[in-house]
């Protein structure tokens, strides 16, 4: 009797993760396609702007630990649902924000960018707590450079689109756009994501051939049904504060970061104010860097789990 071949389950779930991650960027990069526009319909000088793109920074890291903790207490689908759903709403507030007077349209522009940075706090750590119930060790090298590799493809994908809508409609219709195919998708990811145990397309032999692979698949078990959890582990958090390999990754992420962020926010707004280029044509050349940075962050993970099946570490 031939044996039952196994689903391929986690790769759908792979794909989710790397359209919702693709989503969560180009919801972050909509305030520097719609910024030069934006300046000059409210009379935003680049000190105020600048204000503006770090109060999602600021919200951002004030809310990666309880973010983190709301996961492990409630589970992966339903807190990044509803994370999905918040920041998505925000950012379709963003585009009215031009109803108001300036100084009142720069608060509250300058809050619903906090809130969006608040919101999208636990996208990252959820990613990896989904990748680590689904994927065997040997796979969550390539896994994991695939949802990362997806915030470069935002801006490959929405940075052309969301400077034509600019170009075409106005600046309101960037927020407007993407707002609402971001609340369309949490309706999606109810649907799509569960864990391994409970979903309804996996087989056995896809779940047996995880599980015994390193894929840590009863993680969010009993989520949110009430069952006590402690809180923070506060000594896990010393520990990994004074490790000195995870000092290194913290360094290596923090340069990655500032490179990133600088062609996510300030990159379009230099190309249309300083080398004259129109909002559409900034959208296009701000795509390019995005590019190499895709086809890298997958070629990296890919060649590290090709060295640890080596046996390489």
């Amino acid at each position: 009797m031939q044996a039952t071949k196994p689903t391929h389950v986690r790769y759908l779930i792979l794909l989710m993760l790397f359209l919702v991650t693709t989503i969560n960027y180009a919801d972050r990069a909509t305030i520097a396609i719609a910024g030069s526009s934006l300046q000059k319909d409210l009379g935003i000088d680049a000190v105020t702007l600048g204000y503006i793109f770090s109060a999602f920074g600021w919200a951002y890291v004030a809310g990666q630990i309880p973010g983190g903790w709301l996961l492990d207490r409630f589970g992966s689908k339903k807190v990044y649902a509803l994370s999905i759903f918040t920041w998505s709403l925000f950012t379709v507030l963003q585009g009215y924000v031009g109803e108001f007077g300036i100084s009142t349209a720069v608060v509250a522009l300058f809050m619903l960018r906090f809130m969006v940075g608040l919101a999208e706090a636990p996208s990252f750590p959820g990613n990896a707590r989904i990748v680590a119930a689904w994927f065997p060790t040997a796979e969550r090298g390539t896994a994991s450079a695939i949802f990362n590799s997806a915030q470069y493809f935002a801006t490959v994908l929405f940075a052309p689109l969301m400077g034509w809508i600019v170009y075409r409609f106005g600046w309101q219709h960037v927020f407007i756009v993407m707002g609402v195919i971001g609340i369309l998708f949490s309706l999606v990811w109810l649907k799509v994501i569960h864990s391994p145990r409970q979903h309804p397309m996996i087989n056995e032999a896809e779940f047996n051939h995880i599980a015994a692979n390193g894929a840590m698949v009863d993680m969010d078990q009993d989520k949110g049904k009430g069952k006590k959890t402690d809180g923070p582990k506060w000594d896990y958090i010393r520990q990994l504060l004074t490790n000195r390999m995870m000092l290194g990754v913290y360094l290596g992420q923090y340069c990655i970061n500032g490179i990133t962020y600088f062609f996510l926010t300030w990159f379009p707004v230099y190309l249309v104010q300083d080398r004259g280029m129109t909002i559409l044509k900034a959208g296009f050349i701000a795509s390019l860097p995005a590019i190499c940075g895709f086809i890298g962050g997958v070629l990296g993970g890919v060649i590290s789990d090709y060295l640890l099946r080596k046996g390489i570490r």
